[in-house]
């Protein structure tokens, strides 16, 4: 249950103050707005993961073989990415250890994260065939 609260507490955080908080110039940003921005970032992050993973289905929506395994692939990076977050922030009552900032710090990096496998995802969107010898499915679509 404490591993839900913060995320719940920083998504809460994030919509209820998203419109008002501006998160362009965090200068003099004090601990509160900047994890209102963080949440921000994630959110944005993921949806743009989900937006290019379903561009990815639909793109290949007649390869059945590859949409299972891409299915698979991607559970299987849900939890490699909860797992390394658990791994990162490993305390007990990381609120302790990370101060007012854990919130913070956990959304980044798992914004950082989602924005890398985002970018992954893209490959198969990308439809140029560079002549890789080990050409892959991304090239071979």
């Amino acid at each position: 249950m404490k591993k839900v609260l913060p995320i719940a507490l920083l998504f809460f955080m994030t919509n209820a103050h998203a419109e008002e908080q501006k998160c362009d110039n965090l200068d003099n940003a004090d601990q509160f707005q900047l994890t209102v921005c963080a949440g921000k970032s994630l959110k944005e992050a993921d949806d743009e993961l989900n937006r290019v993973y379903r561009l990815v289905l639909a793109k290949f929506a007649n390869d059945k073989v590859f949409i299972g395994k891409f299915k698979a692939a991607q559970r299987a990076w849900l939890v490699f990415r909860d797992a390394q977050l658990a791994a990162l922030y490993s305390d007990t009552d990381p609120t302790i250890t990370y101060g007012s900032s854990h919130l913070m710090c956990y959304a980044n990096e798992k914004a950082d994260l989602t924005m890398a496998r985002t970018k992954q995802l893209r490959e198969w969107l990308d439809d140029q065939v560079d002549g890789d010898i080990c050409a892959s499915s991304i090239t071979m679509h």
